[in-house]
Formats: C-alpha cells, sequence, structure tokens
C-alpha cells in the first residue's frame, strides 16, 4: 500500500507545482521519476511522454498512467492518474471561483505575464533536451527540420507528422531489412 501512496503523492506534487501544461512539466517529471526515484529510466519517461503525445488527453495524464501502470498495474495508473489531475481540479475550481474579482488587478495581470514567460522558458529547456537526446544523424536531423517546417512554417496538424513519420520510417526500416537480406 505504501507505494500507491507514493504514486499518488509524487504524481501531486508534480501535478501541484507545475504551470504550463505537459511540455513544461517534463523537467519535472524527469527529476522525480528518473533521478530521484529511479521509478523509470530516462529511455522510459521519454517514451512515455512521446507516446502520451500521441495519444488522445493530456501528456502529463498519460505519462502519469504509464508509469503507475509500470510499477503497480492498473492500481498503480489509478493512483497515479488521481494524484497529477487532483491539483488541477481543486486550482481550477479555486480559481474559477474568485478569478472575475481579480482580473484587472495590476500585480495579478503580471502574474499572470510572469507565469507565461517562466513557463516559456521551460518548454525551450525541453524542446533542447529533447533534441540533444533525440537527433543524433544526419536523418535524423533531415526528420526534425523536415517536421518544424511542415508543422511551424505550413502550420500541418502534428498528428499528420507524427503519423507520416511513422509510416516513413517503417518503410525505410523494411527497406533497409529487405537490402541486408539481398547481400
Amino acid at each position: 500500500m505504501k507505494i500507491f501512496l507514493q504514486l499518488f503523492i509524487t504524481f501531486f506534487k508534480i501535478g501541484a507545482f507545475t504551470f504550463g501544461g505537459g511540455l513544461a512539466m517534463f523537467p519535472m517529471l524527469k527529476k522525480e521519476l528518473v533521478e530521484n526515484r529511479g521509478w523509470v529510466t530516462e529511455d522510459e519517461i521519454m517514451n512515455y511522454y512521446a507516446i502520451g503525445q500521441c495519444t488522445p488527453g493530456i501528456i502529463a495524464v498519460n505519462t502519469a498512467t504509464f508509469v503507475g501502470y509500470k510499477l503497480k498495474g492498473y492500481l498503480g495508473a489509478i493512483f497515479s492518474t488521481f494524484g497529477i489531475v487532483l491539483p488541477s481540479v481543486l486550482i481550477i475550481i479555486l480559481i474559477a471561483s474568485f478569478i472575475q474579482n481579480f482580473l484587472d488587478i495590476e500585480w495579478v495581470i503580471n502574474m499572470f505575464a510572469g507565469i507565461k514567460i517562466g513557463v516559456s522558458a521551460l518548454i525551450i529547456d525541453v524542446v533542447f533536451k529533447l533534441l540533444k537526446n533525440n537527433v543524433k544523424d544526419k536523418k535524423q536531423i533531415l526528420f526534425f527540420s523536415l517536421a518544424f517546417i511542415l508543422n511551424f512554417v505550413l502550420k500541418i496538424s502534428p498528428i499528420y507528422i507524427i503519423f507520416s513519420t511513422i509510416i516513413l520510417c517503417f518503410i525505410l526500416a523494411r527497406l533497409k531489412i529487405y537490402r541486408e537480406g539481398k547481400k
């Protein structure tokens, strides 16, 4: 039972103290789950995070669910998921109750501006770490550049880019296997 409480508290803490969504949450997920707890490896958290981006739902919730499931099956997934979701639900209820009273106050406006800047910095940090850890050869640089142009410049949905990349990599792997078989 202790591990379930640890899962809940760990993910509750991550959910309570991270602003800006899943991308901003990644550094805290990595530090807590890989470095502090040793529950998953860096490769595993990257894989869970990548799958979490490709599946419906919130990235952090999906990642919490995967980690909980890895450690303790369905019950672990439930405790992890509930832990990461509960702080947001409580904060949303609290903010919704009072937000209209504070939207015109200068320090509140400045606070939200500061949060946006901090979250932007966290997201940029995650992008550079993902690049450093995942884009290592010429083919990967080409795929990254193409995906960036398709999404950022041409505004093509990430869903189409991800599925196209999966299909292209599958085809390239099959071609490589075919060529090696002919030798």
